[in-house]
């Protein structure tokens, strides 16, 4: 077990990474924590895609002049993985592939780098890692990222806003085009576990019917709905769903299976069937945009740069002061650190008592719910 506290006058060089699905905000982490070593003479070291890098000792030196001009950038210069497993990393060993136990490995090569501490950015895959890594004497620091914005730690994770905003123009763009031909239109947004990006767009966005993973839907109930609206003069729906959403009576849909033994399947094509559903039920024509990566990519917003770069300096500040084994996490407006057994713990889901789930229902919002 690595200690909480290593002494600070050692750490010399550090290293950092990024996990799991790229978001906007990644390069402005970056930024800020080389700026922030930086002025206190410590060396950062980029670890190339995630820990495969720290498997097959991928190391890039970072300093101002590589990094500046970064906090308007999205994805991350570092590139990422949400596959790379060291506990369950995949490798081809007498034909076969197979997932083998690469931790130590990981450990051994992030010494022989010369390295004193690691910055993890990652959402909850990567926590994990990072957590059981440090249970093997790893001594790191984790930054909360995931547009999904479902890390139970803190009440926000950079990312999401940008996702949210993407979400929501896209939103406003198929409503006008919606209005024009009177069609049911689904836009299907990201949110395995989580609605929220699902529920803050859907809200923003004036939309109909919002599906969310946390409450099941029946077809019935949304069409009813529908004709109710058409009853009162409306000529048009919206219907946002999350890619984990699912029938009352039903499963996630599954797209396909992947070679990953973390997260081996890929949701997708929930907004589809809704669609076909949907038109088969209420005979008003149907059309289906899937939002996709588009939600992982672009420009970060202003939140974004401004929480990234929060979390960037405190998460260099504290593990210049060798205080390893934490998240760095917002809490009630304040950056502050929580114990990484205790942010790995669990997933920050939309409560059914949300206040934006009752002020989305006192507008008409549907959930599918019969409700």
């Amino acid at each position: 077990m690595v200690s909480e506290k290593k002494e600070a006058s050692k750490i010399r060089s550090l290293g950092i990474l990024t996990g799991g699905g790229d978001c906007p905000g990644l390069n402005a982490v970056i930024r800020a924590v080389v700026l922030t070593a930086e002025r206190a003479g410590v060396r950062i070291q980029g670890i190339r895609n995630a820990y495969s890098g720290l498997v097959h000792n991928q190391f890039i030196d970072l300093d101002s002049s590589k990094v500046d001009h970064l906090l308007q950038y999205g994805g991350t210069i570092l590139g990422s993985s949400n596959r790379d497993n060291p506990f369950e990393f995949m490798m081809t060993i007498d034909g076969e592939r197979r997932p083998v136990d690469v931790s130590d490995t990981v450990i051994s090569n992030f010494h022989n780098a010369g390295l004193d501490g690691l910055i993890a950015i990652g959402g909850d895959g990567t926590l994990q890692i990072t957590h059981r890594l440090t249970q093997k004497g790893l001594p790191a620091i984790c930054v909360p990222k995931t547009i999904d914005n479902d890390l139970l730690a803190t009440d926000v994770t950079f990312g999401f806003d940008t996702a949210v905003g993407t979400a929501t123009e896209a939103i406003d763009r198929l409503r006008t085009t919606a209005e024009s031909h009177g069609r049911l239109m689904v836009v299907e947004v990201m949110g395995r576990n989580a609605g929220w990006i699902a529920l803050f767009s859907g809200l923003a966005g004036g939309a109909d019917v919002i599906l969310l993973p946390e409450i099941p839907f029946t077809i019935e109930a949304i069409a009813n709905d529908i004709r109710i609206d058409r009853s009162s003069g409306k000529n048009f729906s919206i219907i946002v769903v999350a890619e984990g959403a699912h029938l009352k009576d039903g499963e996630v849909v599954i797209q396909r299976m992947a070679d990953d033994p973390t997260h081996p399947q890929r949701l997708g094509g929930i907004g589809n069937i809704v669609g076909h559903l949907l038109e088969e039920k209420t005979g008003y024509e149907t059309r289906v945009t899937v939002l996709g990566h588009i939600q992982r990519g672009g420009t970060p917003s202003t939140y974004d740069r401004n929480l990234s770069t929060r979390f960037g300096v405190h998460a260099a500040l504290t593990a210049i002061e060798g205080r390893f084994g934490h998240l760095v996490a917002l809490q009630n407006g304040s950056i502050t650190l929580v114990p990484m057994a205790d942010a790995a713990q669990g997933q920050r889901l939309v409560s059914l008592d949300s206040d934006f789930i009752g002020v989305a229902r006192s507008v008409g919002i549907s959930f599918g719910d019969e409700n």
